[in-house]
């Protein structure tokens, strides 16, 4: 016990150096999107996060989105808890049949305008999961998607330039 509390000590941690940061090129990035909404909107974008039956890599993504390195809040972004008061739905994973009417209900229940956003890989197809007697197959085949970021998971950087794509191309 003494051997490895000791060897524990003196070994440097095994953790990997964290990613270079350019702040200035995400705040860019997340002004351009707030503008972006404020001129198509009128007012911030409020975004809905669906899982639909993923592995939840793309959530993890979608919620570092709130933490202190990205912090959409200081942008005027935020989530919402309810659908009735998104612009934007995130649906991430496979659409399972279990979660099928909680999607169309959710999509429904999402005034216009609204635009669908299917995140990750799993999202277009159905992935890794597809052909599984349990998944209906990727978002598209329930309710229109308007946007689709690729990526097993997408970055939150990636996750930023779809949603600004997304509202820059809006009528």
């Amino acid at each position: 016990m003494r051997k490895l509390l000791l060897e524990s000590l003196l070994q440097a941690p095994l953790t990997e150096a964290p990613p270079s940061r350019d702040d200035a090129a995400l705040a860019e990035l997340a002004a351009s999107l707030e503008r972006a909404s404020r001129r198509r909107l009128g007012r911030s974008l409020s975004i809905r996060e669906v899982d639909a039956g993923s592995c939840n890599g793309c959530e993890l993504e979608i919620h570092a989105l709130n933490n202190a390195f990205y912090d959409l809040e200081r942008f005027g972004l935020k989530f919402v808890a309810s659908p009735r008061h998104a612009d934007v739905l995130l649906v991430t994973g496979p659409v399972t049949k279990n979660m099928r009417e909680a999607l169309e209900r959710t999509w429904a229940a999402t005034p216009d305008p609204k635009w669908v956003v299917a995140v990750g890989d799993c999202a277009l197809d159905g992935g890794l999961f597809a052909g599984s007697y349990g998944v209906v197959g990727g978002v598209s085949a329930v309710v229109p998607v308007d946007l689709h970021i690729r990526g097993c998971p997408p970055s939150p950087t990636a996750l930023l330039k779809g949603l600004l794509a997304l509202v820059e191309s809006a009528r």
